[in-house]
């Protein structure tokens, strides 16, 4: 890995006429920002289908994208819309927010438009899209189709037959669906043609893209419901255990995430098959890929299913490093990043270090007063890392400022000569951009200097998550400028930048 930066911004979070950010005008438009200001990489959340709770991080595919952020605009351009039909649609209130309520219920409506123009005639690339993605697109669809159905309802409550896929029912809902399914296929497509001219633009201005994978997938899932052998699961095809977190100084009961979990010996019997595709996807997309909750591979936290808790739970081993060393004989030296936070043993730590993967260091952990050895620490970074200031699950840099007990402050104004002037924002950026982890990347919202009221998620609370917005005004030349200098200052330009 280069001496580089980037910087996280959900495609979610883009400025958007329509609700929410999307695929067009306002996704190029930050990425010109990006060049501009000497970035290579746009970090992204994950990009799926998002269920109840709206989270990226429990998608109702790990194959699929998100049809909210197909831009409607660019639609329109191709002969798919008219500009009459989505327009004028309330798509919420306040820009600052995404209004998940307004955009479920107008979103798909407006996109039904244009698949029936597209099934009216579709075009060759249409075709050869199905026939590439069949493995994965069928099931999705069909899922799909079948939720509409069953008024929205998880596949676990479905009838027994369906819930169980027998091939009978799977025949004769496949006709009775045919035209939501092909909805869905469609819609696919139209997030495929942009996801692929977004990525095109990137690459023509010398970004590349990291994308973002959850180690687990949705309890309601049309992966799940389509490949129940890869699961945990009983006769009835419910799960044994569930995956979360133990009881911490953090939490007395633990967190309860609810996720099946994987059944390793089945897997290792397929070389890893299921995985191994999984991750071939996602670098059809991508071009650096970040794993979610690393650790899990080499243990990870089983609680027994119906528990309302996470206290009854224990520890298993996962596949460790035997399942990377499937994926690089298929992927040669992928590019992936290990979230590597939390609690890490010797044994989760050596994993790590035997996949050569970078791991993460967070700017706001270092400053425990109660740590002097902290391995956040600027001075005690590995080359091969990559540094945020914080990232999508933690309080921005302001609001953490305002929260974190004085000593801690304190520790971190003499660690990083935090000042008023620079802005305390750009301290904290300063020391991320100056240390010697190869890669920087650092969210939006800190690099504006915002509070807790841009945080994009809390873990563990439901509600006012994922919902912050970017305006218009925030890609500015003069931000830019500043990013650029701050990039040749600490050696973070590319060379064809550098010799500009």
């Amino acid at each position: 890995m280069e001496r580089r930066a980037g910087i996280l911004m959900p495609i979610s979070a883009l400025p958007s006429p329509y609700g929410i950010g999307a695929m067009g005008r306002w996704a190029r438009r930050f990425i010109d920002f990006l060049e501009a200001g000497g970035q290579t990489y746009w970090q992204l959340l994950p990009i799926g289908p998002t269920g109840y709770g709206d989270s990226p991080y429990q998608p109702l595919s790990t194959f699929a994208g998100n049809p909210y952020f197909i831009d409607l605009d660019d639609l329109k351009k191709e002969g798919w819309l008219k500009k009459a039909e989505y327009q004028n649609l309330d798509w919420g209130k306040d820009s600052a927010h995404v209004d998940y309520g307004k955009i479920y219920e107008h979103r798909f409506s407006v996109l039904r438009m244009a698949a029936d123009r597209l099934l009216q005639n579709p075009p060759a690339a249409y075709n050869l899209f199905l026939k590439r993605n069949a493995d994965w697109l069928e099931d999705y669809a069909l899922f799909m189709a079948e939720k509409d159905a069953h008024g929205g309802l998880p596949f676990m409550q479905w009838e027994e037959p369906l819930r169980r896929r027998r091939q009978s029912v799977l025949l004769k809902e496949k006709k009775r669906l045919r035209e939501d399914i092909a909805f869905y296929q469609a819609i696919q497509f139209f997030f495929d043609k942009q996801w692929t001219a977004l990525r095109a633009y990137a690459h023509a201005h010398h970004v590349d893209l990291i994308g973002d994978m959850p180690i687990y997938v949705s309890p309601d899932s049309s992966d799940l419901w389509a490949h129940p052998e890869v699961f945990q699961l009983d006769r009835k095809g419910k799960p044994i255990e569930v995956a979360g977190c133990p009881p911490d100084g953090f939490s007395a009961t633990g967190q309860l995430w609810g996720n099946p979990l994987y059944d390793w010996s089945y897997l290792k019997k397929t070389g890893y098959a299921w995985w191994i595709h999984r991750i071939q996807a996602q670098f059809e997309k991508i071009d650096v890929l970040r794993i979610d909750h690393f650790r899990g591979f080499e243990s990870y936290y089983a609680i027994p299913y119906g528990q309302k808790t996470a206290c009854n739970g224990r520890w298993r081993k996962g596949p460790g490093k035997a399942l990377f060393q499937a994926v690089e004989k298929k992927i040669a030296h992928p590019a992936i990043i290990a979230e590597d936070l939390g609690f890490l043993t010797p044994q989760v730590r050596a994993m790590i270090d035997e996949t050569g993967y970078p791991g993460m260091k967070i700017l706001e952990f270092a400053f425990d007063s109660r740590d002097a050895t902290s391995d956040y620490l600027p001075h005690m970074y590995p080359r091969n890392s990559v540094v945020y200031i914080g990232t999508h699950d933690n309080e921005t840099i302001m609001g953490w400022i305002k929260s974190v007990p004085k000593d801690n402050l304190k520790k971190a104004v003499h660690y990083l000569g935090l000042n008023r002037a620079e802005g305390y924002n750009w301290g904290f950026a300063r020391g991320a951009y100056a240390s010697v982890a190869d890669l920087s990347i650092i969210q939006l919202q800190d690099l504006l200097g915002l509070d807790n009221r841009a945080r994009m998620n809390t873990p563990s609370t439901v509600g006012n998550n994922w919902v912050w917005r970017a305006k218009q005004t925030d890609f500015s030349r003069t931000l830019a400028r500043k990013l650029r200098y701050q990039m040749g200052l600490y050696g973070r330009l590319a060379e064809k930048k550098a010799e500009e």
